[in-house]
Parts: structure tokens; sequence; C-alpha cells
């Protein structure tokens, strides 16, 4: 999802936006904490964006008919735990933002001397 643009990132945006708040938090959306944040703006955190999309496509293809029996108790096991724990955790991509608050994120700073830097000698 990362690698769409304009009116397709968009779309399918919406989409996640749509299974994210009808599905996903009805059912899976526990209180939110200090110790399991959750922000109200998860759609402007692009690690939240990417986790959400590929628990989204693996439900989409375990739910199905064609999963058999157990793909959706493959799909809580495999897929939704470590998401959602990876999300709700206290260091994870909500750490800092409050309930009813978002809060962005720095990007890590990157030594960009050390990538352009002389070539190594050879």
């Amino acid at each position: 999802m990362l690698y769409l643009d304009g009116i397709e990132y968009q779309q399918t945006l919406h989409q996640l936006i749509s299974w994210t708040h009808q599905v996903l938090l009805p059912v899976y959306g526990r209180e939110v904490t200090s110790s399991a944040p959750w922000c109200p703006r998860w759609w402007e955190h692009l690690e939240a964006v990417a986790q959400l999309h590929g628990l989204w496509l693996a439900w989409a293809e375990l739910t199905s008919p064609a999963a058999g029996m157990a793909g959706p108790a493959s799909w809580h096991r495999d897929f939704l735990a470590p998401v959602m724990g990876a999300l709700r955790d206290p260091m994870g991509p909500f750490a800092g933002c409050k309930l009813g608050g978002h809060r962005p994120k720095d990007i890590p700073p990157v030594d960009t001397a050390a990538l352009f830097g002389p070539p190594p000698a050879g």
C-alpha cells in the first residue's frame, strides 16, 4: 500500500478505514490506555497503515470460504495478535498519542554524510 499514490492510494485507504472502523475496531478495539495506546488519527501513521493493510488483506483471504474452516483461527493467531500487539505497544507507532489526541512522530535522524562521503579506498 505504501507504494500506491494519488487516487489509488486514497481509494485503498478509504477501504482500509471502512474495514478498520466497521469490522476490526468494533470487535477487537480494546480500551485505550497508556499501556495500550490507539491514535484517533491512525491513518496518519504510515506504520499503522502498512500493518493494518496487511492485516486486512490476510483477513480477506483467510475468512473467505476458500480458506477452509481453520482460516479464521489462523488469522487470529498468525496476524491479528501480532499486528495489534505491535500497534498497541506503548513504544509502538502510537506512543505519545493520547485518547482523543494525535501527535505526529519525528523520523529518526540519519547521518547522510556517511552515505555520500568519499568512496572506499580500494
